[in-house]
């Protein structure tokens, strides 16, 4: 069962993407932020045709930003129901995106893990501090594509795409949480995955 673990996340992920596919809220808005969501896929089924393969742990903490973005494309992110965590904490505003945000972190897993699995890096302190500065590395960029699209498309689609839900400093504090969930995702590896090193 675990070799095929991969193929069941694969599996639930193409039933969640069909199934959230039919009558979106916004169905411009679900092509663009699935379309983010589909070239990671392509990615990581890229990397395991080319026998670069995760723990079944690092699979499934990529999943989950997978799952995640997918339900958010649906809905678009500032709709999703996630009420019962927004009033358990207290927040005014739907909180979705920056959870969401911070599994993007949790990539600094597999990060660290394959770089010490196929030595692309000759120290392992260096692997740590390459899993963990990538991710801010590729958040920013994401927030810049976010801007981008926002300023040049429909302003209706841009706005859901951006999810700032009016808060000037969106940007910045979902890069806080990429960052905070890149730092997770380091813990995780150094106190779960460094056992199961070769």
């Amino acid at each position: 069962m675990k070799k095929y673990f991969p193929h069941l996340l694969l599996l639930i992920y193409a039933v969640e993407f069909v199934a959230l596919g039919i009558h979106p809220i916004d169905r411009h808005t679900w092509w663009v932020e699935n379309l983010t969501v589909l070239l990671i896929v392509a990615v990581i089924i890229g990397l395991y045709i080319a026998k670069i393969r995760f723990s079944n742990i690092a699979y499934l903490l990529m999943s989950i930003l997978i799952f995640m973005h997918t339900i958010g494309g649906h809905y678009t992110f500032a709709a999703v129901p996630f009420d019962w965590f927004d009033n358990f904490f207290g927040f005014e505003r739907n909180m979705y995106d920056r959870v969401a945000h911070a599994t993007v972190g949790f990539y600094a897993y597999p990060i660290i893990e394959s770089a010490i699995k196929y030595r692309w890096v000759n120290k392992k302190w260096f692997a740590y501090l390459a899993g963990f500065m990538i991710i801010p590395a590729v958040a920013a960029f994401y927030e810049i594509f976010e801007w981008q699209y926002a300023v040049s498309s429909d302003p209706g689609a841009g706005i859901a795409v951006l999810g700032s839900q009016g808060d000037i400093w969106d940007a910045q504090k979902d890069m806080l949480m990429d960052t905070i969930g890149a730092l997770i995702g380091t813990v995780f590896y150094f106190l779960i995955g460094r056992r199961k090193e070769k």
